[in-house]
């Protein structure tokens, strides 16, 4: 088919040409002029530029010889940056910058090429001062639109198309030093011998600490399309971090880590980043974390983040690969009017073993080669709106579908069905071998426990046990409501089932792996039924620790009361349950003659009225047994007098440093620092040192004791 032919008139053709041969005429000139000012143009900019980093810095800038070097190409000589009365920041011997003309333009600073010789950028850290603390010092601007709404989406593509911008397209560094310097306890010096950009190709070489290692940073860069595929490593070695080792005793290593962005670009009203991050052979190893090294031999995310208006999310089609497990997270965190929390975790049915295999190593030691067969799903939910933090909405199931376990790992699971031996822990040190089976004579059977102690601990501490599978959710989500209130941990959401897997199954490490694992072993127990509820609770019963070197009912019903637990008393079982949280503190409950203390008095009708509400014990209007509990008598010769308090000023802190008793008449230095050698008004305590806590547990106990007796009016 032949197109029609358009016949321009000649006198429109020759209208254009005039108009495009006036603009280049206009342009022509103007770049003419521009030329021939530019030089002057530039010192007007320095100078700009280094009076506002003077003024609204403190920063001291230097540079010895500026001028251009070819159409578009700035070169700078000698560059120092120094911040008012701290270390020099930076210095940089030459410096060349080439920008792209076309952009430029447009107001868009592209860089076409850099070149640095000799560069330095020195961080020094000094109790509470650093030469990076200018960024605070920018003074203050009245501005009329400084309360106009910041847009997030907005902000994080303007800074992401700042940073792109900011990649050259041929880069060559020679000679850089990066050093950080914190406080002499934790240096750091990185060399950069060389780095390239070459038609898209980074190339680097990076001197650790002297030659005490090689890094790498080498890969493709794209900015124009806004994509990254970036591999970090070191030569012949793991990659590893020796500054968070010297100052957070903290080890990190690993082989490669690579990191890839594909793509930015706005989805609507939403800014998305998608990009993926992987490692191999991460090494971590922190106190707070884990006993023993942790490492995860493969892992990467392929990521979908979302910024919104007023909200940074992870996306659900994001996914997290462990060797051939997978979870899909989703992550949202909203910023206004209110800050909202949402988690979401959603694993796909999949073979159990995979799933028992991506744990990396080190995280569960008892359950190292444990063997399994069938499949397993999870999902968590989590939402949290801070306007309303009693609507807190959480929700986890791990759901098995033909589990069974084939083989025991380190740990034996159901080696509490038989008489075994436990071991209880004081500050880390073993205190001594406990029999848990008839060989003992202070073993105690579930029927031969008083159901006056039972009922009160299982009300006091986990009264859905018999039905729940290990966890009781509203429990947890109250604990997450109440720690979020408070601003700290004040309240755990702990069953029978995981303090007796604590206690019998795992270290007396406080760490997060231990507490993950805790959960992990509470599950097989409940869900493969290995062990019986009943025996779950007369070992648990046979194993709590009840007052300093006390443990277990047999002992402690001995100790306190002289008699067997099957002759307990509704009194003293709500006094047994009451100091199952706080056991070392169970002497100072007690007057002088041997009777409970009256603040005990609003406890015992609060847990009283509760049981008898649910038919455990007959309603008493005199205090449920409170006036009949009595300290055995050869006990009573440690009790102090009844004028005799416990000094909870002396500090504030929580520590587990011993606080003895006090007299009334002690000035604060006594407090403070002790008593003299002259002053023995204070009778010291038994061997046993039963009337000893730490400070944290008695401002917990008195915390605890003055909402009670609130709930009690």
């Amino acid at each position: 088919m032949q197109l029609p032919q358009i016949n321009i008139p000649q006198k429109y053709i020759k209208a254009g040409a005039w108009v495009l041969g006036i603009l280049a005429g206009i342009l022509l000139v103007t770049g003419v002029i521009a030329y021939s000012k530019r030089e002057a143009l530039l010192k007007r900019m320095m100078a700009s530029a280094i009076n506002k980093a003077d003024r609204d810095y403190g920063l001291e800038i230097k540079i010895a010889q500026a001028g251009f070097s070819g159409l578009s190409t700035v070169e700078l000589k000698d560059i120092s940056v120094v911040p008012k009365d701290r270390d020099t920041l930076s210095t940089v011997k030459e410096l060349k910058i080439g920008v792209k003309l076309f952009p430029l333009i447009f107001g868009d600073v592209k860089l076409a090429e850099v070149i640095m010789h000799t560069g330095k950028v020195n961080i020094v850290l000094r109790d509470s001062l650093t030469n990076l603390d200018f960024f605070l010092k920018r003074k203050k601007k009245d501005n009329p639109d400084a309360k106009a709404k910041i847009e997030l989406n907005e902000i994080a593509h303007d800074l992401l198309n700042q940073v792109l911008n900011k990649i050259p397209d041929d880069m060559e560094m020679k000679d850089f030093l990066f050093s950080l310097n914190d406080n002499d306890t934790a240096k750091v010096n990185l060399l950069t011998t060389t780095a390239t950009i070459i038609d898209g190709d980074l190339l680097s070489t990076i001197k650790v600490n002297g030659d005490a290692a090689t890094w790498h940073i080498n890969g493709k860069l794209k900015p124009g399309k806004k994509q990254l595929d970036v591999l970090f490593f070191a030569d012949n070695q793991k990659v590893e971090l020796p500054y968070l080792e010297n100052k957070l005793h903290a080890k990190l290593s690993f082989d490669t880590v690579r990191t890839e962005m594909k793509n930015a670009a706005y989805s609507g009203n939403d800014f998305k980043i998608t990009g993926s991050w992987s490692v191999k052979n991460l090494l971590i190893n922190h106190p707070k974390i884990a006993a023993d090294d942790i490492v995860v031999s493969a892992a990467r995310i392929d990521a979908d983040m979302l910024v919104g208006k007023n909200y940074i999310a992870l996306d659900s089609t994001s996914k997290v690969f462990l060797k051939n497990a997978v979870l899909q997270p989703y992550l949202k965190y909203t910023l206004s009017p209110d800050k909202i929390y949402e988690v979401k975790l959603h694993a796909e049915e999949q073979d159990a073993q995979a799933v028992l295999d991506a744990f990396p190593q080190g995280l569960f030691e008892s359950l190292d080669g444990l063997k399994v067969k069938g499949k397993v799903k999870y999902d968590l939910n989590f939402y949290l709106d801070s306007k309303n933090p009693d609507s807190l909405k959480f929700s986890s199931s791990l759901t098995p579908n033909g589990f069974k376990i084939l083989k025991w790992g380190k740990t034996n699971l159901q080696k509490i069905n038989e008489t075994f031996i436990y071991t209880p822990y004081e500050y880390g040190k073993p205190m001594r071998d406990i029999v848990i089976g008839p060989s003992n004579p202070n073993f105690t059977p579930l029927g031969q426990i008083s159901s006056n102690y039972k009922n009160a601990l299982l009300t006091a501490e986990d009264p859905s046990f018999f039905s729940h599978k290990g966890f009781v959710e509203e429990s947890i989500r109250k604990s997450f409501v109440i720690n979020y209130k408070e601003k700290k941990f004040v309240r755990g959401g702990s069953t029978i089932s995981m303090q007796l897997v604590k206690n019998v199954f795992l270290s007396r490490q406080k760490t997060l792996s231990r507490k993950a694992e805790e959960i992990l072993i509470v599950w097989l127990i409940e869900n493969n039924r290995l062990i019986s509820k009943e025996r779950m609770l007369e070992v648990y019963f046979n194993i709590i620790e009840m007052g300093k070197n006390i443990y277990g009912i047999g002992e402690a019903s001995h100790q306190y009361f002289g008699k067997s637990p099957a002759s307990l008393t509704i009194g003293e079982g709500i006094f047994l349950a009451n100091i199952v949280p706080r056991p070392k503190i169970a002497m100072f409950k007690f007057n002088g003659d041997g009777t409970l203390k009256g603040y005990m008095l609003p406890y015992f009708k609060y847990m009283g009225r509760i049981m008898a509400n649910r038919g455990l014990t007959p309603q008493d209007t005199s205090g449920y047994g409170f006036y009949d509990v009595r300290l055995r008598e050869g006990l009573r010769q440690y009790l102090l007098p009844d004028s005799a308090k416990v000094d909870t000023t002396a500090f504030d802190n929580d520590t587990d440093v011993p606080v003895v008793m006090q007299d009334e008449s002690k000035t604060l230095f006594d407090r403070l620092f002790g008593r003299s050698k002259k002053d023995t008004t204070v009778k010291q305590l038994n061997p046993q040192d039963t009337v000893k806590k730490s400070r944290r547990e008695l401002r917990r106990e008195r915390r605890e004791q003055r909402k009670l007796e609130k709930q009690d009016e």
